[in-house]
């Protein structure tokens, strides 16, 4: 029985194939999984999706009418699946619980050293041959403090490196993670990290009570002239809230990977379309913004752990075991 994989970018594409031959045969596509893409599943037991796909309640029931037992997909995230409705249907829903997380905590910093020293400004002034250094200052991160929300794996590898630039730790998580209490960190109350914080990262799940972590009070808590990273999920920020931060004039820089609105736009090809999105819009003109488009945990090594994951949930699923990648059971 052929497995239909959703969203698969050009570069993802070969490590899949790869990781499926002699096993599974696969069929890549580089639609992404919604209400209209769905019903090319039908016939197929097993589908795989990316973390921007649509599987809420409609799509998965059209899935399941389809004839689809299994969906793996090839994210940590899940917020984007109704799990009431696919256990209601007795579909088996499986995620990747644990990939690289440096490849997202160095993206992070790479987003924080990029706002910082104004590396994307400096390049494109280069490149019309303008070597002025007007506007470009920077600051060392040394001595700094940075606030992390969300102490997990991803956190603790941000920690590690914000360790190694001789920086104070702040952090917040409903628990307290030894390595980073090991490193030095610190763990206050949210607010407190807020105010005392130059550089805000955050690395939490999104969930009910973490949608719009940072809202207008929590961004009016942060110093005029910290940096903001999100590289988690981009329901976190209020970013109508950010805008209007933002259009006051205040923070030395802003890195997002991720966007609240970002399904139906980001790992597409937008550049010939009007952008309906007037939040979007105007965030990406202010000169100390850094949008990126969900790409922190794209490297070989991530993706490959996310490839070779959603090949043991589908053949765990074949054989009728349960790992801790299942969010829904085999009914």
């Amino acid at each position: 029985m052929e497995i239909l994989a959703f969203g698969v970018q050009a570069d993802e594409q070969p490590l899949i194939e790869q990781a499926f031959r002699g096993r599974e045969d696969v069929r890549c596509l580089d639609v992404f999984l919604n209400e209209d893409t769905a019903p090319i599943a039908a016939g197929h037991e097993i589908v795989s999706t990316s973390v921007n796909a649509d599987l809420g309640a409609d799509v998965l029931e059209i899935l399941a009418a389809g004839g689809t037992r299994m969906v793996a997909q090839r994210s940590t995230g899940f917020n984007n699946i109704d799990l009431d409705t696919a256990g209601r249907l007795g579909m088996t829903i499986a995620r990747v619980s644990y990939y690289s997380p440096y490849s997202v905590a160095e993206f992070a910093w790479t987003l924080a050293m990029a706002v910082n020293r104004r590396i994307v400004r400096a390049s494109t002034r280069t490149r019309d041959f303008d070597f002025r250094l007007n506007g470009l200052m920077g600051r060392d991160m040394h001595g700094r403090t940075a606030g992390v929300l969300g102490t997990g794996k991803i956190g603790e590898a941000f920690a590690r490196i914000a360790h190694g630039f001789g920086m104070r730790l702040l952090g917040w998580d409903v628990a307290e993670n030894p390595a980073c209490t090991a490193l030095g960190m610190r763990y206050v109350a949210k607010e407190e990290l807020l105010a005392e914080s130059d550089l805000v990262t955050l690395h939490v799940p999104l969930m009910p009570q973490t949608r719009h972590l940072i809202d207008a009070a929590a961004l009016k808590t942060m110093r005029d002239d910290a940096i903001l990273l999100n590289s988690s999920r981009g329901g976190l920020v209020d970013t109508a809230a950010l805008v209007t931060e933002l259009r006051a004039g205040r923070f030395t820089g802003v890195g997002l990977d991720v966007y609240e609105a970002e399904a139906g736009l980001f790992f597409l090809d937008k550049s010939l379309e009007a952008i309906a999105d007037d939040t979007l819009a105007r965030l990406v003109t202010f000169p100390n913004v850094l949008v990126t488009s969900h790409q922190a945990y794209y490297t070989e090594d991530a993706v490959g752990q996310i490839v070779d994951a959603t090949v043991r949930n589908v053949l765990d699923y074949r054989e009728g075991r349960r790992s801790e990648n299942v969010l829904v059971p085999r009914s």
